[in-house]
């Protein structure tokens, strides 16, 4: 047992965790200057995340990989729940409360990393040919991307629907579609932009669009471009960071901790930051390379990667006025207990199909 153990330890992946580890104490720094209170929430997170990390570490998933598409349909019907049971918050309806708890889920989280294993096994049932899929395969494979992002975008929650439809897509881009079949979809984006715009999307998110692209940023905007340029090179002290500690800046916490970030370390800080999520991201698609043999695990490395980055894009340039406001945080360093626990889940299965892929090599060695 101790040679097995061996043996997945030195499989673990440990630039991963050096990547998060940077994001997630400046995380605490940050949320702790703006709120204490919030702080001492963020630390029982993160005491949760790392139970939750070796739990789903050490579960067998390379043995049992049959049960995702269970999983994945489990899920939808939690999406599914949601729009005939679900509880609404801030306008929305994204959550569904746990009975005799007082405790609430939202399947939008929970499904992201259902939905990357997924396509890996997919996607490992059904390897790509030379040249890529064809049009029949890319169908098979837009069903399962397609019903969680409807599903998603009738809460409604257009933001994190897209993310999800980008990330599906993306991966399959990754792993090899014909060429022609993106030059296709392009070209029909491209007929049915106006269609969409006028007849798909809803009044609040025409009014978003409306208001990223009139000369006046919003109010929200506003404060953040004043939080970001007031930073500097190296940025203020806690202290003379009036915009968060005055209150001006909104959801200094969450959606808007980057315009905080720059306005106490600066554009250095920003550019370290950006750096290290790109390093991450780079991280992640050269697993590709690496285990070009394993179609899970380059799904899903491919899958993190394109999430991260999306998530990460969308909340900068909203926080700067590029891109209109919706409300995603910034991975690892936004103040909240849904989507952080959720990533840190991600990176332990990340971890699992990484040190366990020799599983069946380690058992026939123990038998000898």
């Amino acid at each position: 047992m101790r040679f097995i153990d061996k043996r997945i330890i030195s499989q673990f992946d440990y630039p991963l965790i050096a990547f998060i580890i940077p994001l997630i104490a400046l995380s605490y720094q940050l949320v702790s200057e703006i709120n204490e209170n919030l702080a001492q929430r963020q630390l029982g997170y993160y005491a949760l995340s790392i139970f939750l990390f070796f739990g789903v570490f050490i579960l067998p998933l390379r043995r049992n990989l049959r049960i995702i598409p269970f999983l994945y349909w489990l899920g939808v019907a939690l999406l599914i729940g949601v729009n005939i049971f679900g509880i609404s918050k801030l306008g929305a309806q994204r959550w569904i409360e746990i009975p005799f708890i007082d405790m609430t889920i939202q399947p939008s989280e929970l499904i992201k990393p259902i939905f990357l294993l997924m396509i890996g096994y997919l996607v490992k049932n059904r390897p790509p040919p030379i040249g890529g899929y064809d049009l029949k395969d890319f169908l098979y494979f837009s069903i399962y991307i397609l019903i969680p992002f409807i599903s998603i975008a009738k809460e409604p929650d257009l933001g994190t629907a897209l993310i999800l439809l980008l990330v599906g897509y993306g991966v399959l881009f990754i792993i090899g579609v014909n060429w022609r079949i993106w030059a296709t979809i392009i070209v029909i984006l491209g007929i049915s932009s106006p269609f969409i715009y006028n007849n798909m999307i809803k009044d609040y998110q025409k009014q978003r669009i409306k208001d990223f692209i009139s000369e006046e940023p919003s109010y929200h905007v506003q404060q953040s471009i004043i939080a970001i340029g007031s930073g500097g090179l190296t940025g203020k002290s806690s202290e003379d960071a009036t915009q968060a500690q005055l209150k001006f800046l909104p959801i200094a916490t969450s959606d808007f901790i980057f315009a905080y970030l720059v306005e106490r370390h600066g554009y250095i800080g920003a550019i370290l930051l950006i750096l290290i999520y790109i390093l991450l991201v780079l991280h992640l698609l050269s697993m590709n390379y690496y285990f070009s043999d394993d179609f899970v695990i380059r799904c899903f490395a491919s899958g993190i990667a394109l999430l991260i980055f999306l998530d990460m894009s969308v909340n900068v340039f909203m926080v700067i006025g590029f891109a209109p406001v919706v409300g995603l945080p910034l991975p690892l360093v936004s103040y909240g207990g849904s989507s952080f626990i959720n990533f840190i889940v991600i990176f332990a299965i990340l971890e699992n199909l990484l040190a366990f892929r020799f599983m069946d090599l380690y058992n026939f060695e123990r038998k000898l």
